[in-house]
């Protein structure tokens, strides 16, 4: 069985996010192979990532959604969950992935995911925003640009994928967490 590609898995997010559940889906593959090209794009700049410290702690897992890793801008601080990324780790496992998602790189991976919110957050996702070229509202000549929700993540999940050295796809990491947790893990 051949695995989905990241584009289709993108497209899948996308319908999955409320507002997007009725787009067509050329539309939605057009902005997934955009964001996924904006996280290749961010990933091969050479630009050093903001200063952070990384703590980790139990307790990513909070009413039925699984949390790796989250940004705290206020202090420059990234929390890993370790309960959470033990609970990819063994998703992965079972998938026979345990080569491609060793757990130094799964954490590399979360970390880096939530420092290109970061850059997203401080100019990068206005430029996002630009290529995705949605429309929120148009008046006559004037175009409101619209945000596209959903899109920041896949930016987040690709670069993520580049910067950690993960033999296996975030995005497919997280089909898969999310179909073992609607299967009760």
């Amino acid at each position: 069985m051949t695995e989905p590609s990241d584009v289709e898995l993108a497209v899948r997010l996308l319908r999955e996010t409320p507002t997007h559940e009725n787009r067509p889906a050329e539309q939605l593959a057009r902005w997934a192979e955009t964001a996924l090209a904006f996280g290749d794009e961010l990933a091969d700049r050479d630009e050093p990532d903001p200063p952070v410290r990384v703590t980790e702690a139990d307790g990513g897992r909070r009413d039925g959604e699984v949390l790796l890793a989250e940004y705290h801008a206020r202090r420059g601080v990234v929390t890993v969950y370790r309960d959470s990324l033990a609970l990819l780790r063994r998703v992965a496992v079972r998938h026979g992935w345990d080569a491609d998602v060793p757990a130094p790189a799964l954490r590399d991976a979360a970390v880096a995911h939530e420092l290109v919110h970061h850059r997203l957050h401080h100019g990068a996702g206005r430029e996002l925003n630009r290529r995705l070229g949605h429309t929120a509202a148009r008046l006559g000549p004037f175009r409101v640009p619209g945000h596209v929700a959903g899109a920041d993540e896949l930016v987040a999940h690709r670069f993520a994928h580049r910067r950690s050295g993960l033999g296996k796809s975030p995005l497919l990491l997280t089909a898969a967490l999310a179909a073992s947790l609607r299967a009760g893990d």
